[in-house]
């Protein structure tokens, strides 16, 4: 008997610990929390040199820098024992996509109309880790999306869901909408079971994307894509891809959108983490009346914030250049004078396409002479 008893102990303080955090998930608001073994994702280094070596990461530079610990959880902490996985489900209400019918709006990713969620799920996260930490007498480390941590294949090998063609998560539970954040532990934990793939012959999120921003299912061109250019992008971005934007500005949503499974994610949501009113349908005409003060201060709380007011206003010049709206005109025009040079840029492109043809030749008569910096002054050569 003692040594079945010895025996048995580990394996009721494993079952004990793994009950306990999945209800303090569960206590702190996450729909999803799964266990999987820090050595669960091998095919994982090798898919990110790939990715790495086609160039698909665009200017991540990030993304070459980390590698090796990106690729390993053992090599970013060579303790971790169990890697608990959290999720989070941001479902909307509504298909985002209606706005591109709404060329006078702007369309902010739906991740990013509420509060920064790596504020509010790394909060819920350190109560939880503090109070496992207690319990279990293990150390601990939490991750939201600011460490060189592979979620989405850690998530899909402890079961939240998988990788969908369009290479994020997708779950039977809640689609294409679930922030992720992750736990790592020093602790034994038992291990939940992976997801099987469900996408079958769908490739509604390949289709769906307005830049082809997908070379093949389950491979995506960072260069290509509108969530990458509008938000991790510095500067100009490609002509050839600006009209294919509409009036997208901040992140796209359209693969995420476009998937069968949120239909589940919509029945089971909950409305914990509220969307800002004023982040739904916000006009291109004040969001491109920002100046530096303003838009921080609009943004206070926002994802968006992070980007800055001049990368921000850019892409709002591109929506406006889009939208074939006229009264937007004078707060372009005022935009020929900004002292950042990638809204100087934008400005030209856009009233290269609201001005007729006779009016836009005479403000560049009037503006190409005085400018000093070669892209925008290459914006004004190349709407000749």
């Amino acid at each position: 008997m003692p040594q079945e008893q010895a025996i048995s102990t580990p394996d009721k303080k494993r079952a004990s610990l793994t009950a306990f955090i999945k209800k303090e998930a569960e206590a702190q608001g996450f729909d999803v929390c799964r266990i999987t073994a820090p050595d669960a994702i091998p095919e994982a280094p090798g898919r990110l040199s790939a990715y790495i070596e086609a160039g698909y990461h665009g200017t991540m530079d990030w993304m070459p820098e980390t590698r090796e610990r990106r690729g390993d959880p053992r090599v970013l902490w060579s303790d971790v024992r169990s890697i608990v996985m959290f999720g989070m489900n941001y479902g909307p209400d509504l298909d985002p996509r209606y706005l591109q019918a709404r060329p006078e709006k702007g369309a902010i990713s739906v991740y990013a109309r509420n509060r920064d969620y790596h504020d509010v799920m790394k909060g819920r996260l350190k109560e939880i880790a503090t109070r496992f930490a207690a319990r279990a007498g293990a150390d601990v480390k939490v991750f939201v999306d600011t460490a060189p941590v592979m979620e989405k294949p850690l998530a899909a090998a402890a079961g939240l869901g998988w990788q969908g063609k369009h290479t994020n998560l997708v779950s039977r539970e809640f689609g294409s909408w679930l922030f992720l954040g992750s736990l790592f532990t020093t602790a034994d934990l038992s291990l939940d079971e992976a997801e099987l793939d469900h996408c079958g012959s769908c490739r509604a999120c390949l289709d769906a994307c307005p830049t082809l921003a997908f070379p093949a299912p389950y491979k995506i061109d960072a260069r290509r894509c509108i969530s990458y250019l509008t938000i991790e992008h510095k500067g100009s971005i490609d002509p050839d891809l600006r009209v294919a934007f509409g009036n997208r500005i901040y992140g796209c949503d359209d693969c995420l959108s476009a998937c069968p499974w949120n239909k589940f994610a919509s029945e089971a949501r909950e409305m914990k983490l509220q969307a800002r009113a004023d982040l739904m349908e916000p006009d291109l005409s004040f969001l491109l009346s920002l100046d530096d003060p303003t838009f921080r201060t609009f943004f206070s709380g926002s994802p968006v914030k992070r980007i800055g007011r001049n990368r921000f206003v850019r892409n709002c010049l591109i929506a406006a250049g889009n939208s074939g709206l006229t009264d937007l005109i004078p707060a372009c025009r005022t935009l020929i004078g900004d002292a950042a040079p990638e809204v100087r840029g934008m400005a030209v492109w856009a009233l290269s396409r609201l001005l007729p043809q006779a009016d836009f030749t005479k403000l560049r008569q009037a503006h190409l002479p005085a400018e000093t910096e070669a892209e925008v002054r290459r914006e004004w050569t190349m709407a000749e």
